[in-house]
């Protein structure tokens, strides 16, 4: 664990609470009952303003560990020489834009740059649309794909839930593919044909209508929804249907990929997929603002109809050094390989956990993309949402840092910096076990 230099102290917590009360919207949220003052990060911790470390096992923005050195020095040197648009040419996007294609399968080839995921979401809407004609959007339940008002309207997460309208009449909701409590469970070998039917069902529907199908938007694994890993067969079958429907297929990648869950780059080749477009966003840039959408040249054709598409930081210089870097730090220090080494080593920790703790109902994920699913009752599944509460924050007052998710709230999401070490998820699972013993 890497030792904490004295800062400055700053204004305590409470205070900075009082002003957020006033500064803030009341909308923005904080973590855990007592919420921290982290004022530093360092590969797989961060730290209090008292210097007290924390390992950090829910951070997937900070892909390769916090404040890389090689990441940053790539932004400060950049950012010395020069930062503009993309109405000047440069080398660096298309250095990037190169390398980062390299990573996917023919035919997405195309790059646009913009700032975040929800911006790339969007975008990816909009190339949809232009290129099917279609307005409707088919969508897995308990998906989240951003915060801009067009991808709310996209998200069960959000719409379904406290202050949402439901959802609007372009977008068509389908089952989780959850192999845990979903309808189609684990044990029935026709699961995924059986989500992507629902899929197929939607597609008719849109049809029957008289309307036209753009899109299928999916996570490759879900992560709002709780960290659920689709069956087998499911994506094959869901993007043959919406293709033939004449709409495309988008895989969000923008929790889930750049090596995370190890052993694969991107989450969909899994599945043996290849989408139409692919987005990108949180891990891109390690905490820098970058966000990325991959598509096909005759999806990209389409989209040129006239209307110029600019976006005033997509792409700019410093962007695409630190996007650069990271590519780079990924391959040469290995992390795909960690995740997928320390993943396994940990999935194997959680489910010996799951022996000796009746709360942990499933362990779920690949490589550092894991959840555990805590139930106060296994036949029942009856979801322990308290309980998972609870154990967040004792396990935080241990120095251990995790979130609750999925549409129960039940959900304990295991999605550290891919620096992650066996070390690091022998803590987590002994941590977990002491507060699991003290939860009940």
């Amino acid at each position: 664990m890497p030792a904490s230099p004295s800062l400055p102290a700053g204004k305590s917590p409470e205070e900075i609470l009082r002003l957020r009360a006033r500064l803030l919207g009341p909308s923005l949220s904080v973590s855990y009952r007592a919420p921290l003052k982290i004022v530093r990060g360092e590969g797989a911790y961060l730290f209090d303003e008292t210097g007290r470390a924390y390992l950090d096992c829910v951070n997937n923005v900070c892909h390769v560990g916090h404040s890389h050195p090689r990441v940053a020095a790539a932004a400060c040197r950049q950012m010395a020489t020069l930062n503009t648009n993309t109405r000047y040419l440069h080398d660096a996007i298309i250095d990037y834009a190169a390398r980062l294609t390299a990573t996917l399968p023919e035919p997405l080839r195309v790059c646009f740059f913009v700032n975040s995921g929800s911006e790339a979401n969007d975008l990816a809407l909009r190339l949809a649309r232009a290129h099917t004609g279609g307005t409707d959007m088919v969508v897995l339940d308990g998906a989240y794909h951003g915060n801009l008002s067009s991808l709310i309207d996209l998200s069960p997460y959000k719409f379904d839930g406290p202050g949402g309208a439901g959802a609007p009449p372009h977008t068509h909701v389908v089952p989780m593919p959850d192999p845990y409590r979903g309808l189609y469970r684990r044990g029935d070998p026709g699961a995924g044909a059986k989500y992507a039917a629902h899929v197929g069902e939607a597609v008719g529907a849109v049809r029957a209508s008289g309307r036209r199908l753009a899109a299928f938007f999916a996570e490759p694994i879900l992560s709002c929804g709780g960290q659920v890993v689709p069956p087998e067969g499911f994506f094959r079958e869901a993007y043959a249907s919406v293709r033939a429907a004449g709409g495309v297929c988008v895989a969000d990648e923008v929790q889930v990929g750049f090596g995370r869950v190890g052993s694969h780059f991107w989450a969909f080749e899994t599945h043996g997929v290849a989408p139409d477009i692919v987005t990108m966003g949180k891990p891109i840039g390690n905490g820098h603002p970058l966000a990325a959408v991959v598509t096909t040249p005759e999806v990209a054709a389409s989209f040129a109809n006239g209307m110029e598409y600019f976006n005033t930081f997509g792409g700019n210089p410093v962007s695409c050094a630190v996007g650069l870097a990271v590519l780079e730090v990924i391959e040469e220090e290995g992390l795909q390989a960690n995740a997928r080494r320390v993943g396994a080593h940990l999935t194997a920790r959680l489910t010996d956990l799951m022996a000796r703790h009746r709360l942990i109902g499933d362990v779920r994920g690949r490589g550092l993309f894991l959840g555990v699913e805590l139930v106060r009752d296994r036949a029942r599944l009856e979801p322990a949402a308290e309980e998972a509460a609870e154990v967040v924050e004792r396990a935080k007052e241990r120095g251990v840092l995790l979130s609750a998710d999925g549409p129960l709230h039940n959900v304990l999401k295991i999605k550290p910096p891919l620096v992650f070490s066996e070390a690091d998820a022998d803590r987590l699972a002994e941590t977990l076990d002491a507060v699991l013993a003290e939860v009940r």
